[in-house]
């Protein structure tokens, strides 16, 4: 059995409607990877070298089975613990059994691990911390998430990545996160190719919920396709790119404007609009956006990922004038460009 045939066998509500487009935000209100209400007043208390808010809100999630929140919540609180982490020790001294404690742990060691030079070795050298998370979670899928990203970074086999993330989707079968990470092991940049990630990523959106993130998968494909220029693979064609694009914009139609919780989807989606040229629905989708930038998909290439973001928006913004414009007239507004190097 193949790889993308295993991890699909392996899987087989609701966020409130929509709302009426806004207008874009002004540049200086637009936000980059703004916590939500709820992790907001974490983060301020681990500022503080206080681990309280954090462990209440972990322990919240686990209890409540609000898998999405508490993938996005420890990745969230390591990258903090990354620079700033008096207040993970601090609660690791007090509790050092705590399971959310030691899932934020090892979300931050594998984040160091990726970015060391020996980056195979050290990330195999994690592996028993890992394994023992996960495997003390009978529950939750997020540390097994953590393990489908250890095992792409560590060099692991199909046969080791199949067992894990039948792991994964056994607790929950249309966890986001998961999927994202199976995406990334079968992409061309890591072990597949652009149609193995493709047919992935498709079956996977047909099979989810009309509400779920899992729907916006193909476009997240569409993303790494475009990052690898010339389109020149007859295996995806432009309108498979478009078509993603589309899935994504009615999954996106059915979230309310400014809504922080399909923020990093929609930010991707207004990326693949952008680089296909529909700037009217580009433009609007920014609208929807409002002022939720997020790092990914902006921040690759080392590029500052709030200047990136906001001259996209500018180009989808001043893109179609420009084209209806008499040549010669008018120069429109300098200093940005569109996403450079996409």
């Amino acid at each position: 059995m193949s790889l993308l045939r295993a991890l699909l066998g392996a899987v087989r509500p609701a966020r409130p409607g929509p709302g009426p487009t806004a207008r874009s935000v002004p540049d200086d209100d637009v936000l980059l990877d703004a916590p939500d209400e709820r992790l907001a007043p974490a983060l301020v208390a681990a500022a503080l070298a206080d681990p309280e808010p954090a462990a209440k809100l972990l322990a919240t999630t686990r209890d409540a089975g609000e898998w999405e929140d508490r993938d996005r919540y420890v990745v969230r609180l390591a990258t903090f613990a990354y620079s700033r982490g008096d207040w993970l020790t601090h609660w690791l001294t007090a509790a050092p059994g705590d399971p959310d404690a030691l899932l934020v742990t090892a979300q931050l060691a594998v984040r160091r691990a990726w970015g060391s030079p020996a980056r195979a070795e050290r990330l195999r050298e994690l592996g028993p911390l890992v394994r023992d998370v996960a495997e003390a979670a009978p529950h939750d899928p997020v540390p097994w998430r953590l393990a489908l990203d250890h095992a792409r970074g560590a060099h692991a086999g199909h046969a080791l990545f199949e067992s894990l993330w039948e792991q994964a989707v056994r607790r929950s079968p249309h966890h986001y996160g998961s999927h994202v990470a199976a995406l990334k092991y079968l992409s061309a940049q890591w072990y597949g190719s652009h149609r193995a990630a493709f047919d992935f990523a498709e079956q996977a959106a047909d099979d989810a919920a009309p509400d779920s993130l899992v729907r916006a998968l193909p476009v997240r494909a569409a993303h790494d396709r475009l990052r690898v220029p010339p389109l020149r693979d007859p295996s995806v064609s432009e309108a498979r790119i478009d078509r993603a694009a589309d899935r994504a914009l009615v999954l996106s139609g059915g979230f309310p404007v400014g809504d922080p919780w399909p923020a990093e989807v929609r930010n991707l989606l207004a990326y693949v609009l952008v680089e296909r040229a529909r700037w009217e629905e580009a433009r609007e989708e920014f609208g929807r956006i409002g002022a939720h930038a997020t790092s990914f998909p902006w921040g690759a290439g080392r590029e500052d990922p709030l200047r990136a973001f906001l001259a996209a928006r500018d180009r989808a913004g001043g893109e179609p004038a420009r084209r209806d414009r008499p040549r010669g007239t008018g120069r429109g507004r300098t200093g940005r460009g569109g996403p450079g190097g996409h």
